[in-house]
């Protein structure tokens, strides 16, 4: 014990920080990925230039985000065998091939094509150098395919057995990877990014039309994140039912914690919307409820019985404060997602959308929202997971290595001093890409990235393009 933290607890804040630290990154390059290729795609259809101008601006951005998402992802993989080589060996049969194929068939896919869609244009033509954009964007997506498998087999396991000495063993590699959780979860996790990256783009979009409202490639950005915000979150109020309907059914006890189900309910379960719970006492006080509603989102029957945790060992609950207030954070945002893309298209309608300043301002305020969504989603789902490591199966105090406090608390301050310095330093140097004017960024990258082509370019964009060579 070191004042009080055991070398457990000390092992679980430090993943928790370096996951912290690095789900933001992906989530936004998952996003802003797949953005560059419809960008450069409408850019080969229509030859309009402004899509060439925002895809010049966005791929050095997505660069640096990327390039601290490898980084960051690293020091994760390091940790399950300094701290937590229990679990490392008895789940490894099962979990390491799983973070090969990402390895194997994502990251190199990402990176052998990294280099053509950032350097490429002029060098290898028009169709290559879409396909190595398009190559990006699907690495990224599989990516995320392999680690939420991984992920979801933890929450929900299946396909394997457990041999004498507790490993692990793969029976069936298609239960494996297609556990009972992880079409959920992936569909979840990718429309977050996607909304994640429209945030970001909305409120870049936002920031430069407030200094110039006749800013064609800020008008343009911000009109397709508008777009997607408006089309995109109903998608994921949809999905994030759907998958807390899978989760009641396999992790009943996080569905509990949050709701801040206490107590049984029969005859029809409140919604709490908000309160303040009461761990010790087993109760939610000061709550706010609407009569029934629980019942109705998690079973769609407003008369239907909810199970509480005093239905589960007092062992086996999962901590309902962290839980009950990082779920009502993540469903807030998502509603604030929705409301600000009813907004645009109310303005779209009206004919504003390009003289909205108030609505302008509040994209700039939501600009990082899809990050702090996102973390409180994945607070949700891991913490709701605990005790376990694998769930139902192995717990938590298991799976650490046989390590003493102090060593883990040594790491954790070092780990602390050179995130906020290193990433610090990345995120500061993102954030004045995105400060710097379109325009400025795009002149330069015409000159040096317009396509040398000319078929099926007007003799005007061919006098433009020698005039600017």
């Amino acid at each position: 014990m070191l004042d009080g933290f055991s070398a457990e607890m000390l092992a679980r804040v430090q993943f928790a920080f370096t996951v912290s630290f690095h789900i933001i990154f992906p989530a936004f390059s998952i996003g802003l990925a797949s953005y560059l290729a419809v960008l450069n795609g409408l850019y080969l259809r229509t030859r309009n230039e402004t899509y060439l101008v925002l895809f010049n601006y966005w791929k050095k951005i997505f660069a640096v985000a990327f390039g601290m998402g490898v980084v960051s992802g690293i020091v994760m993989a390091y940790q399950f065998g300094t701290n937590w080589s229990v679990f490392s060996d008895r789940a490894g049969p099962v979990i390491g091939p799983l973070m090969a194929y990402e390895v194997l068939s994502a990251f190199f896919l990402e990176a052998g094509f990294l280099g053509i869609m950032l350097f490429g244009r002029k060098r290898v033509g028009d169709g290559l150098h879409m396909l190595a954009t398009a190559m990006v964007a699907i690495g990224t997506l599989i990516s995320a395919t392999w680690i939420l498998s991984v992920n979801s087999w933890m929450q929900t396991p299946a396909g394997f057995s457990i041999n004498e000495v507790g490993q692990f063993i793969p029976e069936d590699w298609w239960a494996i990877v297609f556990n009972p959780s992880f079409p959920y979860r992936l569909v979840h996790m990718v429309l977050a990014a996607y909304l994640t990256t429209a945030l970001v783009v909305g409120a870049v979009g936002a920031l430069h039309l407030l200094r110039d409202r006749q800013d064609m490639p800020s008008r343009k950005m911000f009109s397709m994140a508008m777009w997607m915000l408006m089309v995109v979150t109903p998608l994921q109020i949809v999905a994030g039912d759907f998958h807390g309907i899978n989760t009641l059914k396999y992790q009943p006890q996080k569905v509990m914690a949050m709701e801040g189900h206490y107590d049984s309910y029969e005859g029809g379960a409140p919604l709490i919307l908000f309160g303040i719970p009461n761990e010790a006492e087993k109760k939610i006080e000061y709550k706010v409820e609407i009569p029934k509603l629980s019942s109705l989102i998690l079973k769609h029957d407003l008369n239907a019985d909810l199970p509480g945790l005093d239905t589960i060992p007092d062992e086996d609950e999962p901590p309902v404060t962290l839980i009950f207030f990082s779920f009502r954070i993540m469903v807030g945002l998502g509603f604030a997602m929705l409301g600000l893309g009813l907004w645009a298209a109310w303005m779209r309608w009206r004919g504003r959308l390009y003289d909205a300043p108030m609505l302008y301002r509040a994209s700039v305020l939501m600009g990082p929202m899809g990050f702090v969504a996102v973390l409180a989603g994945w607070i949700t789902t891991e913490v709701g997971r605990q005790p376990f490591t694998v769930y139902g199966l192995m717990r938590t105090s298991e799976s650490l290595s046989p390590i003493a406090a102090p060593a883990v608390a040594t790491s954790l301050v070092a780990f602390i001093i050179v995130y906020f310095f290193v990433f610090g330093a990345g995120t500061f140097y993102i954030l004045r890409m995105m400060n710097a004017r379109v325009k400025v960024v795009s002149e330069q990258s015409l000159r040096n990235e317009a396509p040398t082509r000319t078929a099926g370019i007007t003799p005007a964009q061919q006098r433009r393009a020698q005039e600017e060579d």
